[in-house]
């Protein structure tokens, strides 16, 4: 659905237009005020010029947006749920209106909507994951008000993606784009049913570029925009202006839940190779190195005596994993992956992912300050094991003042309870101040610690002479256990 060449020079005279309302050039780039009392034809015709521009993206692309509602039952299993809460004057303020109580162990039927994009002719329709979730009837609704019933046809809840698909032909749709080519404070619009308000328009520009640790899904490179993005725009399009999809919008950074200014996308180049393998298989299939890597923080730099901050820092090798078939260690730093310069944690993780089942890279490491590389041949990615939570039996605590937190030997119950294995050796975070240095770089209550700067733990005693010998001030490494796998946490004693 790409505009055609008359459509593009108009759009790219808009942006002209704006610029030259703007700015006027005289050498260097002077912001001058244009519009007077005396002559503002000129800055209203750009102006409307703007306007014009963003009606036609909107109007080309709207069709190939769609409304998504979907519908599951529930069981209560809270004793007179309430959905509004109780107030401080006993039960909710909304009682004498409206009784919303529902019995313990009743079913009810939770609606939602959100919304998705037209992908091919034949019904194919991506949205987000968590828009279809446990959806029991999906229902698609397009611009000139027709409704079809949708089937799922598969999801993928480490990027947030699920594909759709409805029972048509001939539907419009939407052209996209390449997500690596847009750049940080171009225009973008979102189009989509936020509050089913159906095909809302709205207009900002690309904030950021390749937002991760966001928190909202395992793989994570979102764009990032300040184009209004609200409850039910999930599923949405990012659109550019040539009227190509860039981005699937998917939530908002809010204190509120509702807009402030900071949305974000996944990039239609990621959504669009998660689309063609749930369509293809209905699941996705990601290489696996069989590594568990951490970022390198300006502590473990000092520690480890690493020349920068690039790069991923090794904390465990799964055993008989592709990296341990082929010589890598705990502790090595990944700097390059198939020819590509490793700059963090989250870079190596998606070019890993995103690598063929079957094939050998080249991994350059940094050990013990010399480049080593290897060969891996890549895997696949196993199902995500579900960990235990810590619940301590309470046993007598040992306190270490200097280094804030305090310690007790392993149990098999304890051990048990974290889902380590039978025999393992260390001794167990029991309370941590979260004023202690440890505490700020990362240590957490039910970490076992199984080295103290490359030394084996292996009992309470044995911690407690390690850290006898330890002065106020000193940096300290410490190998940890945290959700079954190791890590690696500095910080300062005393800190």
């Amino acid at each position: 659905m790409a505009f055609d060449a008359k459509t593009k020079i108009s759009l790219a005279a808009v942006a002209l237009a704006a610029f030259i309302a703007g700015v006027a050039v005289s050498g260097t780039l002077n912001i001058t005020p244009r519009l007077s009392a005396d002559d503002d034809t000129g800055d209203l015709e750009a102006l409307r010029n703007i306007g014009t521009g963003f009606s036609a993206i909107a109007k080309e692309v709207s069709p190939s947006v769609v409304n998504v509602s979907v519908s599951r039952t529930v069981k209560n299993s809270f004793h007179g749920f309430d959905f509004f809460g109780d107030s401080p004057f006993g039960g909710s303020p909304f009682d004498d209106f409206f009784d919303f109580r529902i019995p313990e162990d009743e079913e009810y039927l939770v609606e939602g909507a959100g919304s998705g994009v037209i992908v091919s002719k034949d019904g194919y329709i991506l949205t987000n994951n968590h828009v279809v979730e446990g959806a029991e009837e999906i229902t698609v609704r397009t611009l000139d008000g027709k409704d079809y019933d949708g089937e799922l046809i598969g999801t993928d809840p480490r990027t947030d993606l699920a594909v759709i698909k409805v029972d048509a032909n001939g539907l419009p749709a939407a052209e996209l784009g390449d997500s690596d080519k847009i750049q940080v404070g171009e225009w973008v619009l979102a189009i989509g049913n936020p509050f089913q308000l159906s095909h809302t328009v709205t207009a900002g520009i690309v904030s950021a570029k390749g937002r991760a640790n966001v928190g909202l899904a395992d793989y994570e490179d979102f764009i990032q925009t300040d184009a209004a993005i609200n409850p039910g725009n999930s599923g949405g399009a990012l659109v550019n202006l040539d009227g190509e999809v860039v981005g699937i919008n998917t939530a908002i950074a809010s204190r509120t839940g509702l807009y402030s200014g900071v949305g974000f996308a996944i990039p239609i180049n990621m959504a669009e190779a998660i689309m063609e393998q749930l369509i293809k298989t209905g699941k996705v299939t990601r290489g696996w190195l069989g590594l568990y890597i951490q970022p390198v923080t300006p502590e473990l730099k000092e520690q480890f005596d690493l020349p920068g901050e690039d790069g991923a820092l090794v904390s465990e090798v799964v055993d008989g994993g592709p990296s341990d078939d082929a010589g890598l260690e705990r502790g090595d730093v990944v700097v390059e992956f198939d020819g590509t310069h490793i700059k963090d944690v989250n870079q190596l993780r998606m070019m890993a992912a995103g690598t063929e089942v079957g094939k050998k890279v080249k991994i350059k490491v940094l050990r013990d300050g010399r480049e080593k590389t290897f060969t891996v041949k890549i895997g696949e990615l196993p199902e995500e094991e579900t960990g235990s939570m810590f619940e301590p039996p309470g046993s007598e605590q040992k306190m270490s003042d200097k280094m804030g937190f305090s310690v007790r030997n392993l149990t098999e119950n304890t051990l048990e309870q974290l889902g380590l294995e039978s025999g393992t050796k260390g001794v167990v975070v029991e309370s941590i101040k979260q004023t202690s240095d440890a505490y700020q770089n990362g240590l957490r209550r039910g970490d076992v610690i199984v080295e103290i700067d490359g030394d084996p733990v292996s009992s309470l005693s044995d911690y407690q002479t390690k850290v006898s010998k330890l002065d106020q001030g000193d940096k300290v490494l410490l190998l940890v256990i945290t959700g079954g796998h190791t890590r690696y946490v500095t910080f300062e004693v005393g800190g």
